[in-house]
């Protein structure tokens, strides 16, 4: 039997909890912070996921056979370092592996230097000099933040004012921090969306599955960028035949790319892509699952997640491929009022038992707490209701009828979850 730690206190988190209890080998299962859905699968610890110390301390007492890192920003803090350090084996990449995602300007220039296919960019810590470069590529285009920002540093400019505020917004307001003090100005593609996921242990590559997501807060991608609204897959838009073509093009030479440059890349590889005329194109790597995208394919995994895990931290090499159901899976997000600003909290909330009761439904818990014995908003994203289904119309159906029975003051979600499929499918 294996014990895991599992770091981490969101969405994704709460599906990783769930998938590892369907494992026959896992034993103990404690969870750092945690949150009330993953408390029905696990022993919560009240440990920050970016208190790294403590976190090395709760597995030198817990000593688990294996941890989990679910977020990024501990994983670009290096948890994964100092846990491999105490004799630790972990799920998740170095902090020198994690700069593909930690760092946007570091993850382009790797691009740049083994020819992988992706936007054309600059980087810049000078607004003059980021004005200027806006000015010769014209709009529309995108100005990220280079470091973590929580999904929320990418600001997609359709003028060239746009362009000179998102400037702004970095370099003079500083509404990233740190991360914002360095900027990646990239032309804007064109085209469809997809989110691609491969576990890698430094070598091998093992593809998983895609999903696609809704950033913006508003039915019909309208509004400002979230960390997601929802999730479904399979995505349409990627057949047997495009995921051949991203392996060899972009995530095979990536993997590589970073062993050579003496970061090998163990872990989950998010490909965030643009399917473009021209083919596929990196718009970002990430060095997790996504969220909510990972609460939209682990139900559809077929077979154990904890074996696959304990592969990539071993180190010992993938299976060829894994099994995936057939069935489509759709996740709907529900956010607290004010969210992507500063959300409503507190607030109770009801129905989420009902709605986890009806078939093929789960409810994946983000940002709740207990108070005084009652569930309540704890965050922006609160809860993400998933559902599986004979086709996307189908899991689509379900997951907001489960959605229906939820209730809490402010609640929000959008109401297009899918559309995309929907109108690709007819």
């Amino acid at each position: 039997m294996t014990d895991v730690l599992l770091v981490g206190g969101g969405g994704r988190e709460h599906a990783l909890a769930w998938k590892l209890t369907r494992s026959p080998r896992l034993g103990r299962l404690v969870a750092a912070p945690g949150n009330p859905g993953i408390a029905a699968h696990a022993r919560c610890e009240p440990v920050r996921d970016t208190a790294i110390a403590e976190l090395v301390a709760l597995a030198r007492r817990e000593r688990p056979d294996l941890v989990v890192v679910g977020p990024e920003a501990p994983l670009a803090m290096g948890l994964g370092d100092q846990l491999r350090a105490a004799g630790f084996p972990v799920f998740g990449p170095s902090a020198a592996a994690a700069r593909i995602e930690s760092s946007k300007a570091f993850a382009k220039d790797l691009m740049a230097r083994h020819g992988i296919p992706t936007a054309r960019f600059a980087t810049f810590r000078d607004a003059a000099a980021a004005e200027r470069y806006c000015r010769g590529l014209g709009a529309p285009l995108v100005v990220k933040a280079d470091g973590l920002a929580g999904g929320k540093g990418v600001i997609i400019c359709p003028t060239r004012e746009a362009a000179a505020r998102a400037l702004a917004l970095c370099f003079d307001d500083r509404a990233f921090g740190e991360s914002g003090l360095t900027v990646v100005v990239e032309e804007l593609l064109e085209g469809e969306e997809v989110s691609f996921f491969a576990l890698a242990d430094g070598a091998a590559v093992l593809p998983l599955a895609a999903a696609q997501d809704h950033k913006t807060i508003f039915d019909g991608d309208r509004g400002p960028n979230t960390g997601g609204m929802g999730a479904y897959s399979p995505a349409p838009v990627f057949d047997p035949a495009m995921q051949e073509r991203v392996m060899a093009e972009i995530v095979r030479p990536v993997i590589a790319a970073m062993a050579k440059e003496g970061a090998p890349f163990a872990g989950v590889l998010f490909v965030g892509l643009m399917i473009t005329r021209e083919g596929p194109k990196v718009i970002e790597f990430n060095c997790r699952f996504g969220d909510p995208e990972c609460q939209a394919i682990l139900p559809r995994l077929e077979g154990d997640l904890l074996t696959l895990l304990e592969a990539v931290a071993a180190g010992q090499g993938l299976p060829a491929s894994v099994a995936w159901s057939p069935r489509a899976s759709v996740c709907v997000v529900m956010t607290s009022a004010g969210y992507p600003g500063v959300p409503q909290t507190g607030r109770p909330i009801a129905g989420t038992t009902e709605a986890a009761a009806l078939p093929h439904v789960n409810v994946f818990h983000a940002g709740t707490a207990m108070a005084d014995g009652a569930l309540v908003t704890a965050g922006g994203r609160v809860l993400g209701v998933q559902a599986l289904g004979a086709d996307v119309a189908d899991a689509v159906r379900t997951a907001y009828a489960a959605v229906e029975r939820i209730r809490f003051e402010g609640a929000h979600y959008r109401r297009d979850i899918g559309h995309h499929a929907l109108r690709r499918l007819g």
